[in-house]
């Protein structure tokens, strides 16, 4: 009787010497007949070369050599096998013999591996691995009836064959280690820690002592994917013929041993269990389908779900060419190896060498100095820019305050109301100065003018709101002291001083009879005082996060208060405050002679300024005509609009304009990315309803678009007979941004969160548009060339060179990442065009694209292992990613920014990196600590910029 030699990882075979060539020479332990015997490991290399790998004692089977024989399937066969351990061994006699036989024994190991890779190669010709060929096999073979069955199964089995092999070879089931139950991500790394937080969670839970099934996803921490882990506690119940709805904390410990063993067969077995439900080892289509339907529903992909059984027809398609209708646990894994999931070696490698760097760095110890002077080093590298400009600002405060301070010190008045005089004296200048000063950060064309002189890189001009901001806390500041110290000090001491005094040091300011508290403040300089105190307090609080953005809730109908409109109307109250400032500078206390009443020279200027950039906005959205080309509104409440181009309308990608809609608000402008190219003839703009002015564009909009037609996105294609109906809208435009200055580095790493994408898509077809223009004259320099040669000597030479085309200046970019972070699938719709329209046209790579979705689990989370192997098999077939439904794939969770910019260091040394980003600030932060941190360590320069509007 014959029996298979029993498996064993990275061994090939083993045999043992014929029992008259043996010569026992000791016992072994464990054997009854005195035979000593050793065990010899051999491995077969990728080239069908095996190595001896080593002769050691052993205590195991004897096999007899001459029984021995390799078959074409690639099995192992032995006669006479005398079961005592599970290791093959051989029996040794003396050293020169057991050497000589090592020797026959490889040379012969050797020449049966070559006989059956031959072997196996010819049957993989005939018995394709792929689909495609193995349904040749059925057909060609259909019509000898039950050959066609029999060929198939064999195909089947060679492809099992197969797989397994390439499993061995590859070490696949030591890179998969990412199908996890359990998120990486989780707050407990360690397996102990976890494991207490579940046996915390089950103690809260439980109900006389047992867990119930509605339970078990809130206990092991799955909370926003309750149906996956129901699923999940019906396979592990079913492995043990468990039928109840509730388990103990024993059989808890079990299914948590389970879903975290560290074996990857263990885990890869529950995921075919919970999709195996009637447990026959068979996987049917219809399970698959219900597999992603769950995978869909847990990562909120609610097109995935609709396309469930189209992407079932995919797996199946892929996995069962021989129609068999069912799929097997080794089809599920070989669906895995395909994925693209582990690392090749320089990959690792270079992942390892950071690693090993890293934990380098933790072990050394940095005194608390070191860490803080780093700290100091880059706030400085990161605002100096900043602190210049603030400092120069302060420093003028102080030195008005401090003139008007000793001025009024040598006053008589000084005798009677002391320094409270003095402090209000000193803050009124200030005043004066930040009441001028704080117009000009809201010059918005004045500031995109000055982007473009000297002053550009010395002056953060990106910075006028905060600058604005900042300007408006020291006006609060200092009508405070100045309002609080008339009011509480010196008015007080002016009332109550005796009359000799008042005659001797006041008279001459404030008239031969003393005034009262209430005259004072009923006067000219009172009155206006008062209301200007009002009006700026209403700016101010209404213009605070809490109220700009309706963080307060308040009952009908003083719900008003709250919102843009409501910052927006408040802030033109600065109209009537610089009037009734200037009425207060010209009846000031103590002051006669009129060039001594300088409020008017602080204002001129600034007040001016600004006047001339309202009226320009008024006359260019009038110039600016537009006529509205297409409306599309699509999920995630975003507005599209489309509008044709004015003919001197001239702009750079990454600018911004401001749009007016008469139907929303006759006076609201508000500023919104441009999203076409400047090489475009259009405008368009992407529009997210995030307050209640967008919330009424978006209205008024819908009610004027067309329902959604069947296979496109959005309500509205224009036409003709709807154009009529479309609103009106006013431009105004353009206005300067980081983003506009992306030609003068080399290459430019673009970082959106959401809707914060919308100032790259103009650079990234800007860029393709740049990339299309120099093929073309590429072309037609080539075309006109060879016209010139077969032409020469003639007067066509000429005239070809003529009608050459004009070459523009080159542009200095290479190369462009688009990185874009969102949470919704539906977000992917928004510029599908642009993304398959750089796959298309972008041939030599220019720019690289990278979508994440953070709505969906973590690549090698088991919850979204379904869904990385459909999008695998998808993209490779049709191109096309199931996620996007554009060329570009798209990753899950959040890009590991660290990453991303080692990426970028090693591929782009010595060179200049714009990184652009908008979206949240606590992103912000942290690339721009990277930025700082990579810059330190190599000779890849990265400059960081940050969208502000």
């Amino acid at each position: 009787m014959r029996a298979s030699l029993p498996k064993h990882e990275r061994r090939w075979a083993s045999d043992t010497l014929p029992g008259n060539a043996t010569m026992s020479t000791g016992t072994s332990p464990g054997t009854e007949s005195g035979e000593e015997f050793v065990e010899v490991t051999l491995d077969l290399q990728g080239d069908d070369t095996i190595v001896l790998r080593s002769v050691e004692p052993a205590t195991s089977t004897v096999i007899n050599i001459d029984d021995v024989s390799f078959t074409t399937g690639g099995s192992v066969s032995a006669g006479a096998v005398t079961p005592v351990s599970r290791s093959p061994t051989i029996r040794r006699s003396s050293s020169n013999k057991l050497l000589q036989f090592s020797q026959e024994l490889k040379a012969e190991a050797v020449a049966k591996a070559r006989q059956f890779s031959h072997e196996l190669k010819a049957e993989l010709r005939r018995f394709s691995w792929s689909h495609g060929q193995a349904a040749r096999i059925l057909s060609a073979s259909g019509n000898n009836g039950g050959g066609a069955f029999e060929s198939a199964l064999a195909a089947r089995a060679l492809r099992k064959q197969r797989a397994q092999l390439d499993r061995t070879r590859s070490g696949a089931h030591k890179a998969l280690r990412g199908l996890r139950f359990i998120s990486k991500n989780s707050k407990k790394t360690n397996g102990v820690d976890a494991w207490s937080e579940v046996q915390s969670n089950f103690e809260k839970l439980a109900e006389d002592g047992y867990l119930n099934r509605a339970d078990f996803a809130q206990c092991i921490g799955m909370k926003d994917s309750k149906e996956f882990a129901l699923e999940l506690f019906d396979a592990l119940g079913r492995r043990r013929r468990l039928k109840a709805d509730k388990i103990c904390g024993d059989e808890l410990y079990e299914f948590w041993s389970q879903i975290t063993d560290q074996s990857f067969d263990s885990r890869l077995q529950i995921f075919f269990d919970m999709v195996d439900k009637n447990e026959d080892g068979r996987i049917t289509e219809e399970e698959v389908k219900e597999i992603i339907m769950l995978s869909a529903s847990a990562n909120k992909l609610s097109r995935l779900k609709e396309q469930a059984e189209e992407y079932a027809a995919l797996i199946m398609e892929e996995l069962d060419p021989e129609r068999f209708g069912y799929i097997e646990l080794w089809q599920l894994e070989t669906l895995l190896l395909q994925k693209d999931t582990y690392l090749n070696y320089s990959q690792a490698l270079s992942y390892t060498s950071q690693a090993l760097s890293q934990n380098l760095q933790g072990l050394r110890k940095r005194s608390p100095i070191r860490r803080v002077s780093k700290q100091c080093v880059y706030f400085l590298q990161e605002n100096w820019r900043r602190i210049w400009v603030l400092t120069l600002w302060v420093m003028i405060m102080i030195g008005l305050f401090a003139w008007k301070f000793f001025q009024y010190k040598q006053k008589n008045a000084f005798q009677v109301m002391g320094y409270c005089l003095l402090t209000a004296k000193g803050a009124a200048e200030t005043l004066k100065f930040n009441m001028a000063l704080i117009l000009l950060p809201v010059c918005r064309n004045t500031i995109t003018w000055l982007r473009s002189t000297r002053l550009g890189p010395l002056v953060p001009f990106d910075d006028n709101i905060n600058f604005h901001k900042t300007i408006a806390t020291a006006i609060v500041i200092g009508v405070i002291l100045h309002a609080g110290n008339h009011l509480v000090c010196d008015f007080p001491r002016l009332i109550n001083s005796s009359d000799e005094q008042y005659r001797a040091y006041l008279s001459n300011d404030f008239g031969e009879n003393k005034p009262s508290y209430a005259k004072l403040a009923r006067g000219a300089e009172g009155v206006t005082g008062i209301l200007m105190v009002i009006s700026m307090a209403i700016a101010f609080t209404l213009a605070t996060r809490w109220f700009r953005r309706s963080l307060i809730k308040f009952p009908k109908p003083f719900d008003r208060l709250t919102g843009y409109n409501a910052f927006w109307y408040s802030h033109h109250l600065f109209v009537i405050v610089y009037i009734l400032l200037t009425i207060h500078g010209v009846f000031l206390y103590m002051v006669h002679k009129w060039y001594k009443k300088t409020t008017w020279m602080y204002l001129s200027v600034p007040v001016l300024l600004y006047a001339g950039e309202r009226a320009l906005r008024f006359f260019r959205s009038g110039f600016y005509t537009v006529r509205l080309l297409k409306v599309a509104i699509y999920p995630g409440n975003v507005l599209t609009l489309q509008m044709s181009k004015p003919p001197q309308f001239r702009y750079k990608s990454g600018q911004y304009m401001f749009v007016q809609c008469p139907a929303v608000s006759l006076f609201e402008w508000h500023p919104f990315s441009i999203t076409s190219a400047p090489g475009d003839d259009y405008l368009s703009v992407h529009i997210r309803q995030l307050g209640d002015w967008t919330q009424e564009l978006r209205r008024v909009f819908s009610e004027a678009c067309e329902r959604p037609v069947a296979g496109k996105s959005g309500l509205l294609r224009a036409d003709e007979t709807t154009k009529k109906s479309l609103p009106k809208l006013l431009i105004d435009a353009p206005y300067g941004a980081p983003a506009q200055d992306y030609r003068k580095y080399d290459v430019l790493l673009l970082v959106g969160l959401g809707i914060g994408a919308t100032p790259f898509i103009s650079i990234l077809k800007d860029l393709l548009n740049n990339i299309v223009k120099m093929e073309e004259q590429a072309d037609s320099v080539l075309d006109i060339s060879r016209t010139s040669d077969l032409s020469i000597g003639s007067n066509d030479t000429s005239t070809s060179n003529k009608v050459s085309p004009k070459r523009k200046k080159a542009v200095r970019t290479t190369n462009a990442y688009f990185y874009w972070v969102t949470r919704e699938q539906s977000s992917f719709d928004w510029f599908k065009g642009v993304m398959n329209e750089v796959a298309e046209l972008d041939q030599r790579g220019v720019i690289e694209m990278h979508n994440y979705l953070t709505s969906v689990y973590e690549e090698g989370d088991a919850r979204s292992t379904l869904i990385t192997m459909v999008q695998a098999l998808n993209h490779a077939k049709n191109g096309v990613d199931i996620v996007s439904g554009t060329r570009v794939r798209t990753h899950f969770a959040r890009p590991n920014w660290k990453k991303v910019l080692s990426k970028l260091c090693s591929k782009h040394c010595n060179a200049r990196i714009g990184v652009f980003y908008c979206g949240a600030p606590v992103l912000a932060k942290e690339l721009g600590k990277l930025c700082y941190d990579f810059n330190q360590k190599g000779s890849t320069k990265f400059e960081f910029h940050k969208e502000h509007f």
